[in-house]
């Protein structure tokens, strides 16, 4: 596949990019500036566009890709509040897809976005979520704003929703449920969360569906 990467720079966009080069794709990296922590490779494109909410420079960015990744997300509580990420970009991006004719989509969210698990237990349901999501309540806020905007396009779209993002190495083996959040979900590795986008590219199963994924 031709993949455009948004987020490369981050941990599971680094981790998207070194898998999909491994796995004989051609990507697109885009960057907010030219660092990127990976190694040159013939089949690597690092695109810099500086401002994602610039529907203008993110087309040619798309034009004659197979599908788009996006592993955007604010590193902390307080940058969402004061410059939400997600939310703003992907609304760019999705309109940037459309005028550029790609319509598959694979972005990363969190599992606290979406609906409790009943088998998580009372503990999990109404003591542990309620303090992550008000601790962290801007960040999720922002990304439930992306995922709305996705389910609005007209994109072939997948949520990828994770729990608790650990730098910990590619297993290729985790848990994952289609339309729902993985039951008793602690933690996941980047590396893992980055197989997960790829895979859900060519699954039609997941198109239209948040993804839930879990050690």
């Amino acid at each position: 596949m031709k993949l455009t990467v948004f987020g490369a720079t981050g941990g599971v966009g680094r981790e998207v990019v070194r898998q999909a080069l491994d796995a004989g794709h051609e990507v697109t990296a885009v960057v907010r500036d030219a660092r990127l922590d990976v190694p040159a490779h013939e089949r690597l494109v690092v695109a810099v566009v500086r401002d994602l909410t610039d529907e203008d420079a993110l087309v040619p960015v798309l034009a004659g890709r197979s599908a788009v990744i996006s592993a955007l997300g604010a590193a902390s509580n307080k940058q969402a509040r004061l410059t939400p990420v997600t939310g703003p970009a992907l609304r760019a991006i999705v309109s940037a897809m459309d005028r550029a004719g790609v319509s598959r989509l694979a972005a990363v969210s969190a599992a606290p976005v979406g609906p409790d698990v009943a088998t998580d237990g009372f503990v999990a349901r109404r003591v542990f979520l309620p303090l992550l999501r008000r601790a962290l309540r801007d960040l999720y806020a922002d990304l439930a704003v992306m995922e709305a905007t996705i389910r609005a396009s007209d994109t072939e779209w997948t949520v990828i929703r994770p729990p608790r993002l650990l730098n910990k190495p590619h297993t290729g083996s985790y848990r994952r449920v289609v339309g729902a959040n993985v039951p008793d979900a602690r933690t996941i590795s980047r590396a893992d969360v980055a197989d997960a986008l790829p895979v859900s590219l060519t699954d039609p199963s997941t198109a239209g569906r948040a993804v839930g994924v879990a050690s």
